[in-house]
């Protein structure tokens, strides 16, 4: 049983999640499906690599990660399929799998048209070619019969916080989840307690010290913690940061005692 997840920005008011599954299931019938998500928002590729790199890691060693957020597709852009010790992840090369081109042992390109849909259409490559890949991965054909190998995937680079003076640090928020938690591209030791650390953060003119958890502020309030992938996040406890500040992607955060 080969395990083979499914992350787009698609939504499931169409059908085209229930086509890509569709195709899988007809070529490699054993194979278990799991959705990690078909909310990335449309054409988002940093959201929909960030969201994999905080899933993918969870799964059983061998899993096959389809993943399709390509703005780019029926260009020059290419398909790839990447594996790394842990799993195979089957996209567009356009910046999807950053989290794991460090990581790979082999990349190639999909470039042999018999593991694809014998009419591949030019706007839905998730359900012509790499649906068809992902399943006959699953069954157990070698990567390098799927085209020849790449050198160069292509990574997005995520924003590097700039320091300003000892202990202070210019961040930005990269990336806002379902909940409006505003998460920052700090990420503190993680062997340090939150009481050791005596962090301060300003946004949007707002300070903020570093709590432990959520219910460290009353319902409504604001608060800074560190998320569970260890970045520090702005947060309304059961609310909606991003909305109470007026704030989204790229909003900077100054950062003290760090």
């Amino acid at each position: 049983m080969t395990v083979i997840t499914l992350t787009t920005d698609f939504g499931t008011s169409d059908g085209y999640v229930g086509a890509m599954k569709g195709v899988i299931l007809s070529l490699a019938p054993h194979a278990t499906l799991v959705d990690i998500s078909h909310d990335v928002p449309p054409h988002n590729v940093y959201h929909g690599a960030r969201l994999l790199a905080t899933a993918a890691q969870f799964f059983p060693a061998g899993t096959i990660h389809v993943a399709v957020v390509d703005p780019g597709v029926g260009s020059a852009r290419r398909g790839i399929a990447l594996r790394t010790p842990q799993a195979t992840f089957v996209g567009p090369d356009n910046g999807l799998f950053s989290a794991f081109v460090s990581q790979r042992l082999v990349c190639v390109s999909l470039t042999n048209p018999v593991m694809h849909r014998h009419s591949v259409s030019s706007t839905f490559h998730g359900r012509d070619v790499f649906a068809p890949v992902a399943a006959h991965l699953a069954n157990g054909l070698a990567l390098t019969e799927l085209g020849p190998v790449v050198d160069d995937p292509i990574e997005i680079s995520e924003p590097q916080p700039q320091r300003l003076r000892e202990g202070q640090l210019r961040a930005e928020v990269v990336y806002v989840d379902r909940f409006g938690n505003l998460v920052t591209n700090i990420r503190p030791l993680v062997h340090q307690s939150v009481e050791s650390m005596n962090l301060r953060l300003v946004v949007g003119g707002v300070s903020l010290v570093v709590h432990r958890s959520y219910a460290d502020a009353p319902p409504g309030g604001l608060l800074a913690l560190i998320g569970s992938d260890g970045y520090l996040e702005i947060a309304v406890r059961e609310g909606n940061a991003a909305e109470c500040l007026a704030l989204g992607v790229g909003a900077p955060v100054e950062v003290w005692g760090i």
